[in-house]
């Protein structure tokens, strides 16, 4: 749940904020689309969730909260211990999510040693299963490998895998599909889309691809410059806009 999130450039409390009192809900089982057009404040509202947000960004009002954890009142190391556990978060671009001079094991077992206080025998058990379980082929063989080996889409299934490893509340998932072909695209959605079925998860997508929100979304927001300006169930938003910004995206 997020109320009121107001987030503003360090610094400058002159300047229009880059997200101004933004309202979200996401239920468990459910997936809530964030769409608008590039820089409408839709990575900054995740990144803030997740305590990601660079230094040159501030949370100047507001509340998030996970369950009944303020995560705005949490201190680093706390959220730390959030993240991965209880919240997980696929980047845009696979390839600058993962680490190039480790294998896919090692980065896979690291959050299960690290949350879930696993030896690492029983760590890479672990992160073979998650391998299986993103039906990424020969998985005995993969987790040896380093990133460069694999394809694009290999890549994206390696990096939901680290972010189920620890079975998160929340998955947040952010132009996840960007960088891959409209043939991995669909494999990686319907993915997200059974993995959420069987986890139970909330999803909140960001996305400007409409296409996608109609296949993924059970509601939608609409951003633009830092404010929401349109929510509601995915069919509302597809044959009843409301708002003129909300149309001309469609």
């Amino acid at each position: 749940t997020i109320r009121g999130l107001t987030v503003r450039l360090a610094g400058n409390a002159s300047a229009p904020p880059v997200l101004d009192g933004i309202d979200l809900t996401i239920r468990r089982g459910e997936t809530l689309c964030l769409v608008g057009e590039s820089g409408s404040g839709k990575s900054v509202t995740s990144l803030a969730t997740m305590g990601l947000l660079p230094d040159a960004l501030t949370v100047t009002g507001g509340a998030i909260r996970l369950g009944a954890e303020a995560l705005l009142d949490k201190s680093p190391a706390e959220l730390r211990a959030l993240r991965a556990s209880r919240m997980a978060m696929i980047f845009q671009e696979p390839m600058t999510s993962l680490n190039p001079v480790f294998t896919v094991g090692d980065q896979l077992s690291e959050s299960l040693i690290v949350h879930r206080g696993m030896t690492k025998a029983q760590a890479k058990a672990r992160a073979l299963a998650l391998l299986r379980e993103v039906r990424i082929p020969e998985p005995e063989r993969r987790l040896n490998q380093y990133p460069h080996e694999l394809s694009g889409g290999m890549r994206q299934r390696v990096v939901i895998a680290m972010a189920m490893a620890c079975e998160p509340r929340l998955l947040i998932c952010d132009e996840p599909t960007t960088a891959l072909d409209v043939t991995i695209q669909a494999e990686i959605l319907a993915l997200i889309n059974r993995l959420k079925r069987e986890k139970q998860m909330a999803v909140l997508f960001i996305t400007h691809d409409m296409a996608v929100v109609a296949q993924m979304a059970d509601r939608v927001v609409v951003m633009f410059r830092g404010n929401k300006v349109e929510e509601g169930p995915v069919e509302q938003i597809f044959e009843a806009p409301q708002e003129d910004y909300t149309k001309a995206l469609l």
